[in-house]
């Protein structure tokens, strides 16, 4: 008889317990809509007020054709014909982010090859946490002696002065990401390409690299996008004939106030590259990051 009372509360289940499951899935979606609304928030608003004029993005308007009619006017002066501003500024945030991800992503694979293949008296180890150390440091203690050698290149306001810069800073992304891949590579593929008569430099060429593609990918990307979102230094070293997009961004901030419309317009523009370069290479980039989490 106990038995069966037994069995028949196991299938009915305790009501607290059930009571604090339920509270436990409200809990966590009431948490994962909260984020949900966090994080996209800032986009919404950015969508909604890039169809807004500058007078009605100061009201709390959100449904369009009911509390506001839409307009193509921030639109069309962003990227009409006549917007030269704007399609410099672009040119110039592509060259850059381009420039700089090329000179980093090969830096980085040699380099990463290097300290993964190789022993160098100091010690790989120090050689990497020096690598490490260069993300911790402010930009800003950077920023004078930067100019200073720009100034003396004679490259101060140009392009190529700001891939140098660029690049420097994305750099150490793109060596611990290779050296990471190439440390978890397996060495008996490059001694069987050795047995097969294949030099050291044919061996990186035609084995290691074809196979590093996914880390390539996604380092790439990395250094693309902080080279596309870096402002700091473009405000001081290149605020004119090579200024990126990102200080056109800033520039909606005026003495008679932000316009808002611009603003919005141009930071959806600015998200906009990197977010579909991003989904053509999704695949890549989650490979590429996971390499090195899991030891077989």
């Amino acid at each position: 008889m106990s038995t069966m009372n037994t069995n028949a509360s196991t299938q009915t289940g305790n009501p607290s317990l059930i009571g604090r499951s339920r509270l436990s899935r409200t809990l966590l979606w009431v948490a994962v809509i909260v984020a949900v609304v966090w994080v996209l928030y800032p986009f919404v608003w950015a969508v909604i007020t890039s169809f807004k004029t500058q007078r009605e993005a100061l009201e709390p308007t959100i449904i369009p054709f009911v509390q506001f009619q839409p307009s193509l006017e921030n639109w069309s002066a962003e990227l009409g014909l006549g917007a030269r501003e704007t399609s410099l500024a672009i040119g110039n945030s592509i060259a850059i982010s381009v420039g700089a991800t090329v000179v980093a992503t090969i830096l980085g694979t040699l380099t990463g090859y290097a300290l993964a293949r190789f022993r160098y008296g100091i010690g790989n180890r120090n050689i990497v946490s020096w690598v490490m150390s260069q993300r911790f440091l402010p930009p800003v203690a950077t920023l004078i002696p930067f100019f200073l050698v720009l100034q003396r290149l004679q490259m101060v306001d140009t392009v190529p002065g700001l891939i140098l810069v660029n690049a420097t800073f994305t750099l150490p992304f793109a060596i611990l990401i290779m050296r990471d891949f190439f440390a978890d590579f397996p060495d008996e593929i490059e001694e069987a390409a050795l047995v097969d008569g294949a030099s050291p430099l044919q061996i990186f060429l035609r084995v290691a690299l074809p196979l590093a593609t996914p880390a390539i990918t996604a380092a790439a990307i990395i250094c693309f996008a902080f080279a596309w979102n870096e402002y700091l230094f473009a405000s001081v070293i290149a605020p004119k004939d090579a200024k990126p997009y990102t200080f056109l961004v800033a520039s909606t901030s005026t003495v008679r106030g932000v316009h808002f419309g611009y603003l919005a317009t141009r930071m959806l523009i600015a998200i906009t590259l990197p977010v579909v370069l991003s989904l053509f290479v999704q695949r890549y980039i989650v490979r590429g990051l996971s390499l090195g989490a899991v030891k077989g």
